[in-house]
């Protein structure tokens, strides 16, 4: 009896499967696999602010919502303080985005060029990039010391509390990708 070939349907199934495995098995990797201690560390410390400032956020605007229709009795300052933690939040999905290599970025055109120049280009890039966060931190300063001291409307608290994510997120993005970019620049002095 000779074997039978799989239906399309069949194999639409074993794809799906498969795609599903790996998703979960993207899903459940362990990003800092590899990591030396000291990196491990620092990761978790950014992953354990990012967690405490979304738990945060999301009890707020729980509580909040069973408080406005549940009671007629809303949290003021809820809104006020969810706001004002968006800015960490954001800039430490950045800082851990950074340090794990997980940027978007466009490799299609570096990808086209000879391989003696995607290590420079990939250097230039991160140079680059760092710039740029340096260049946010400097204005960010700026912005905190000229209105960090405004309290908030609700909770009176000075502004630059929360505003010191941009300076704070800016300066370590900048530094974590200038840290991620010794590997290659050792590497390159190698005989």
């Amino acid at each position: 009896m000779g074997e039978r070939k799989p239906t399309e349907a069949a194999k639409g199934e074993q794809l799906a499967e498969r795609l599903g495995r790996a998703g979960r098995d993207q899903e459940l990797h362990d990003p800092d696999a590899g990591r030396s201690p000291v990196d491990r560390w620092i990761n978790r410390i950014a992953e354990v602010i990012g967690v405490a400032v979304i738990a945060t956020i999301v009890a707020l605007i729980f509580l909040n919502a069973v408080g406005r229709y549940a009671f007629a009795a809303p949290i003021l300052w809820a809104e006020e303080l969810v706001i004002a933690l968006i800015p960490w939040l954001a800039m430490t999905g950045v800082f851990l985005s950074v340090r794990r290599r997980a940027v978007i970025r466009i490799d299609h055109f570096s990808n086209m060029m000879p391989s003696q120049l995607r290590s420079p280009l990939s250097i230039f890039g991160s140079v680059l990039a760092s710039a740029a966060f340096v260049y946010l931190a400097i204005h960010s300063f700026d912005y905190v010391t000229l209105f960090g001291g405004d309290p908030t409307t609700y909770l009176e608290l000075p502004t630059g509390w929360f505003t010191s994510a941009m300076l704070i997120g800016a300066a370590a993005s900048a530094l974590a990708f200038l840290v991620d970019i010794l590997p290659s620049i050792r590497a390159g002095r190698r005989p």
